[in-house]
């Protein structure tokens, strides 16, 4: 007898694993209500997971009330996937992540608002502290959740129900965790995000290095564009100023670049090609971009927190000066 939702989850499995490559994967089913994973941590190949009696399996104890989620396996290392968290960051992130060559490789909706990013950083297994720089770098610099950023963080498989209860619609359904991107590949800016881990590890530092920044030669006009647009959809601008005033947008933009801890430098480059019309009339563009980053970093100094993208704009004072957190633990 056809059954459709054993289809679509089948397919929606092959599909993630299809753009994230492994020999083979762990795959743990925890009880959300109780916490109590079921009996064994589970092997699987890509072949043996797209296997319907193994979709059955995990489709039951999906229905009993538990997660299903699955990581590359590579022993005592990372596969070379790095895992994100994003909260209520939309567009906004995944444009930022474009434009400096972070592009995940896998992008899932867990539920409604919230989103979790695999990206693709090496062919080869990583030392789990180079792995945990990464992926602290990327949470940080995205407004992802902090406290997911090991080595070794598991992340949901598409294709079945996220059972918190606070992410169940308002008919008592849990939402479906869905596929919303896959494009197989190394992150275009993988290198360099390796090496300078790898640099820092060595180290001993905290600190990530300045190699870890994208550079703002690698920013094309189209991608600093893209990044604008971006923050100004999320805070609906068109729609509450017909006719914004610019140097006020471009500082909010401004303040909540540089609270993802992105150089002033690369914060620079997206006003100067990103904003309508820019110059637009200004004697001395570059001192007014000096200017205008000089009153948003002491508001949101680099190591700031990353601001939400969804936050209002109930008035002009209240959208310069508010501030929230994405920090929210696991989707």
């Amino acid at each position: 007898m056809f059954d459709l939702g054993l289809t679509l989850t089948s397919q929606a499995i092959r599909r993630q694993l299809a753009a994230m490559p492994c020999e083979l994967y762990l795959v743990r089913c925890i009880h959300n209500l109780t916490k109590r994973p079921f009996p064994g941590e589970r092997l699987w190949s890509a072949t043996q997971l797209a296997n319907l009696a193994t979709t059955r399996f995990l489709r039951v104890r999906n229905r009993e009330g538990c997660d299903v989620y699955i990581h590359p396996y590579a022993q005592d290392r990372n596969a070379g996937y790095i895992l994100i968290d994003l909260d209520h960051t939309g567009p906004v992130a995944l444009s930022a992540m474009r434009a400096n060559g972070h592009e995940p490789c896998v992008l899932l909706q867990t539920s409604p608002g919230h989103l979790q990013a695999w990206v693709h950083v090496s062919s080869t297994p990583l030392e789990p502290a180079v792995a945990t720089t990464i992926g602290r770098h990327l949470a940080h610099l995205y407004g992802g959740d902090c406290a997911s950023t090991d080595w070794r963080h598991l992340g949901r498989l598409a294709g079945f129900t996220n059972q918190k209860p606070s992410r169940r619609n308002f008919s008592g359904y849990p939402p479906w965790v869905k596929i919303v991107h896959t494009a197989a590949g190394l992150a275009s800016h993988a290198e360099g995000l390796l090496q300078a881990a790898s640099e820092q590890v060595a180290r001993g530092s905290h600190t990530p290095p300045a190699a870890m920044q994208p550079t703002p030669a690698c920013l094309s006009t189209a991608q600093a564009r893209e990044i604008y647009q971006a923050w100004m959809q999320c805070w609906h601008i068109a729609q509450r100023f017909p006719d914004p005033d610019w140097s006020i947008v471009d500082l909010w933009v401004a303040r909540a670049l540089l609270a993802r801890a992105m150089s002033p430098a690369y914060v620079e480059q997206i006003l100067r090609l990103g904003s309508p019309g820019f110059p637009r009339g200004h004697s001395d563009p570059a001192d007014y971009l000096r200017r205008t980053l000089a009153r948003a970093f002491p508001i949101f100094p680099a190591s700031g927190r990353a601001v939400c993208a969804a936050h209002a704009l109930a008035s002009t004072a209240a959208a310069t000066d508010s501030d929230c957190s994405n920090f929210t633990g696991e989707q």
